[in-house]
């Protein structure tokens, strides 16, 4: 679980709370992000999508890629309805300080990292040190739950996510979801390599999901008397940019806990840090190596990304950082594999494009959770 950081960074993390890794700080201010052009989704190497009339989405239950038009009006679960049950929202903080798993990071303000000269995919970070943090975590339990029952439940990432248990409510008093919990997760603090958030979000391994395993899910369970089901059918995740990157890696490497997977603008790039040579290329290994050489797995995935996503926002120039084009490899290779995937190319769409989520919320939230009973909402 440990093997993506450094022993001289774990020491580091042990024994020297407060203290900077010692090397010479970088001072630079980041590189000013180019502003990402008006992509195309039927460019030549781009998949093969069905295009929809403007302001319509796929079926909820069509496996495949998609392109929507560029207006994005709310769906009708994403605002408040009348005589629908009301689940209820509680919040909890945790402290680095608790934590065995991810005691702390953070790189200094202004600062961000160089390329290897020697390998442009690969960014040195001398200006991350050990540094404390509080998370904040939401959860959401819907009015159907049944206390002492064992309840699907869904993890985001960045939370707290009050368009998810908006639709939720609704979803669920329409019967198109299971009565599920939501369990809204803060991160850590910062973006991107070097960065608490990063190293929860970005590294190529089981760890966050055994942070959520291990030290979150029993809070919620004990702190507001609900029982989650253990069975990974019954268990999703979702996020934006680098939060809906983790979201796979959790099922990825977890497939045994997680079976549902929702994401918007997946950081499908190579933004891992630590370094490690089995993933050189962080989370861009997916669909360059990852998923076409790895038996299929038991996982459905629902993916958007924006005709104005992110386009190389860093100092590296590898090649390996513009999130449309990850993302359409992503399903390229996952068509391949004969996974269970929706993609949507969103016209008129820029990065976790807020218009886009209120637009396709509740339709990716069906399509993720198609093969699920409902019975249990029906009482």
């Amino acid at each position: 679980m440990l093997r993506l950081l450094s022993s001289t960074f774990l020491i580091s993390m042990t024994l020297g709370a407060g203290l900077a890794i010692a090397q010479t700080p970088q001072v630079a201010t980041p590189p000013a992000r180019p502003t990402p052009p008006t992509r195309d989704p039927h460019t030549p190497g781009y998949v093969t999508a069905t295009e929809l009339p403007d302001g319509t989405l796929p079926p909820a239950d069509a496996d495949g890629n998609f392109i929507i038009g560029p207006t994005h009006n709310y769906a009708s679960e994403m605002a408040e309805q009348t005589g629908v049950p009301k689940g209820t929202v509680y919040e909890f903080t945790m402290n680095s300080a608790d934590s065995k798993i991810y005691p702390g990071i953070a790189r200094d303000a202004n600062t961000f990292g160089t390329a290897d000269p020697a390998n442009p995919g690969k960014l040195m970070v001398t200006t991350s040190h050990p540094a404390p943090y509080v998370r904040k975590v939401s959860v959401y339990v819907p009015k159907q739950y049944v206390p002492g029952t064992a309840a699907p439940f869904i993890v985001g990432a960045d939370g707290p996510d009050r368009a998810l248990f908006l639709a939720l409510d609704n979803l669920i008093a329409e019967h198109k979801v299971p009565a599920m919990i939501a369990i809204s997760i803060g991160n850590g603090g910062g973006d991107a390599q070097g960065s608490e958030r990063g190293l929860e979000y970005d590294t190529m391994s089981g760890r966050y999901a055994e942070f959520v395993e291990k030290e979150v899910l029993p809070l919620v369970e004990k702190q507001y008397n609900v029982k989650l089901t253990k069975d990974p059918e019954g268990r999703a995740t979702m996020g934006g940019s680098s939060g809906g990157s983790c979201a796979l890696i959790m099922a990825w490497y977890h497939p045994e806990l997680y079976h549902r997977v929702l994401t918007y603008s997946g950081t499908y790039v190579n933004q891992q840090w630590p370094y490690h040579p089995e993933t050189p290329h962080g989370a861009w290994e997916f669909h360059e190596h990852l998923i076409a050489k790895t038996p299929v797995k038991p996982i459905r995935l629902w993916m958007e990304v924006g005709d104005r996503d992110l386009l190389n926002p860093n100092a590296m120039r590898d090649e390996m950082h513009d999130w449309v084009v990850a993302n359409e490899k992503m399903a390229r290779v996952l068509a391949a594999k004969g996974y269970h995937y929706q993609f949507v190319f969103a016209r008129n769409a820029g990065h976790t494009d807020r218009a886009v989520k209120q637009q396709t919320l509740s339709e990716a939230l069906e399509y993720v959770w198609q093969g699920y009973s409902v019975a249990a909402t029906k009482k």
